[in-house]
């Protein structure tokens, strides 16, 4: 056995960032989950209420499936998609609301 190396040994390191065909994860603003991602282009509330951001097992075992979107009628009766990120906390008004009365009674189920 010699010491000379006979050929060079490639190891499996990271390449350089600039060096990328591609751009990474974070230059491309993703999310960890696909489904919190907004679409690029204008969407209707109808092809919003179709998406979903998780559908998978929790923890408990219990599968559980949550939308992108939630779908709530405004006071003039037309619909609005609520993402279920950017827009939690209009959510979570609507939420109250829903469980007030006519007098703003809140009503605990």
């Amino acid at each position: 056995m010699t010491n000379e190396p006979n050929e060079q040994i490639k190891q499996p390191v990271s390449e350089d960032w600039h060096a990328q065909d591609e751009p990474n994860v974070k230059e491309r603003n993703l999310t960890a989950n696909p489904g919190d991602r907004i679409a690029d282009e204008p969407q209707s509330v109808e092809e919003k209420a179709q998406q979903v951001a998780v559908d998978s097992p929790d923890i408990t075992g219990d599968h559980i499936k949550v939308p992108t979107y939630f779908v709530v009628d405004e006071p003039n009766g037309e619909k609005k998609a609520l993402h279920h990120v950017k827009d939690a906390e209009e959510i979570s008004d609507v939420i109250r609301q829903a469980r007030v009365d006519e007098n703003g009674n809140r009503i605990w189920w």
